[in-house]
């Protein structure tokens, strides 16, 4: 089966308005050789109805995932922010150790998702991040044998618990996506639908190519917008990464502070 999240979006408009144009040239070719004139107006307008509830539903699809991943990066950047100044109020020296860690982990958070990745490097970028999390609950481990009633210690520990589960609420918001099989149902129903306005031109033998066309680049576009928000770090529409930016660069100044603090 065609997967449409790995064909560039410039081939899928292209590919898109050759199949609409060519189902309604098909359908005004019908048309225009049917036998007698028939009062098809009704279907027309159903048939096209149908495709803009297809539309709307494909888009409604995508665009709660749009918002899913977003609330996705914003989760993770409060939450590691949040275990950094937790980490802060550990014992030296756990605590620069933590912070150090935790600002590599917003960094590779950063370029996760940042843009296109390869499998092979996402899979890297797991891995890394994982490493990352055994570093920082081994320390918050050592912290607490050395003191299991100490406050900071236990409220670092479930800012910790927190950032872990929002790794993986992003992983899966990440990879989410509307199901191909949609996809093939709103490719299919469009091409009906132009294929049976070409069709409802041929019979009543009037012009029909310049709506037609403009109709038929209207809904490749469409269609195209519904894959380009469904596709996170690539095309024109992409989930925004400034809240991890600014934990990165907040992360970066408390490292800062404990370098200068180092005698």
């Amino acid at each position: 089966m065609i997967d449409f999240a790995s064909i560039s979006l410039l081939a899928i408009l292209c590919a898109s308005i050759a199949v609409l144009l060519a189902a309604a040239e098909i359908g005004h070719f019908f048309g225009s050789r049917a036998v007698g004139e028939a009062n098809v107006s009704t279907l027309e307008a159903a048939i096209l109805g149908l495709m803009a509830l297809m539309i709307g539903f494909t888009f409604s699809m995508a665009l709660s995932r749009f918002d899913t991943r977003r609330d996705a990066v914003l989760n993770e950047a409060n939450s590691i922010g949040t275990a950094a100044l937790r980490a802060r109020l550990l014992p030296a020296p756990y605590d620069a150790e933590s912070v150090r860690l935790l600002r590599d982990y917003a960094r590779i958070r950063v370029d996760f998702t940042g843009g296109v990745i390869a499998p092979g490097e996402m899979e890297a970028a797991i891995a890394r991040s994982n490493d990352i999390q055994e570093g920082l609950w081994l320390r918050a481990k050592a912290v607490a044998v050395k003191d299991s009633a100490m406050v900071p210690a236990g409220i670092y520990i479930q800012s910790l618990n927190e950032m872990f589960d929002n790794q993986e609420k992003r992983l899966t918001a990440w990879r989410n996506r509307v199901p191909n099989i949609v996809f093939f149902a709103l490719y299919a129903i469009a091409a009906v639908s132009l294929g049976f306005t070409g069709y409802a031109s041929g019979l009543e033998a009037r012009r029909w190519r310049l709506p037609v066309y403009i109709m038929s680049v209207l809904a490749a576009g469409v269609i195209l917008l519904i894959q380009d928000i469904d596709r996170p770090g690539a095309g024109f529409i992409s989930v925004s990464q400034q809240p991890m930016i600014d934990t990165a660069a907040s992360l970066a100044g408390y490292v800062a502070k404990f370098d200068g603090r180092a005698p």
